[in-house]
């Protein structure tokens, strides 16, 4: 296996209980981020005309896939721990277009539930998935 692909699906070294911490943070978060993206996919294969806010200028339709991209499609990599690291970004992206352009002038209230997601995002891609995961499968030496 490549050396890059490795490094990116590093689950990491840890103990076990640091392991288990790793995957119960990796189905929290990836589980309650997949209700806060269902809607919107239904929204984006729905019928009805997408309305949607457009923070970065690319259009209601184009804003709405690539949220529906991190929140769904990148949430249940991170819950099954595929390619964690790289999962994270989008999520991580899109917590950043969260807090500082959608709830910019709404107070700190609406910015913390996005600030932590993307603080939890930022130490799964620091630390890797963890032992429990498809990145440990993937790159375990037999």
């Amino acid at each position: 296996m490549n050396t890059t692909v490795k490094n990116i699906l590093n689950p990491g070294a840890y103990s076990n209980p640091i392991n288990i911490v790793l995957l119960i943070l990796r189905l929290s978060v990836g589980v309650l981020m997949l209700t806060h993206g269902w809607g919107k996919f239904v929204t984006l294969f729905g019928a009805a005309p997408i309305q949607f806010a457009d923070p970065l200028g690319v259009g209601a339709a184009a804003s709405l896939s690539l949220t529906v991209f991190a929140e769904v499609l990148c949430s249940i990599l991170l819950i099954i721990g595929l390619g964690s690291r790289l999962a994270t970004i989008p999520l991580i992206i899109t917590m950043f277009v969260a807090i500082f352009i959608i709830h910019e002038s709404d107070g700190f209230g609406r910015q913390e539930l996005p600030l932590l997601y993307a603080t939890i995002y930022i130490a799964i891609a620091l630390l890797g998935a963890g032992k429990y995961s498809v990145d440990y499968l993937i790159t375990k030496k037999k």
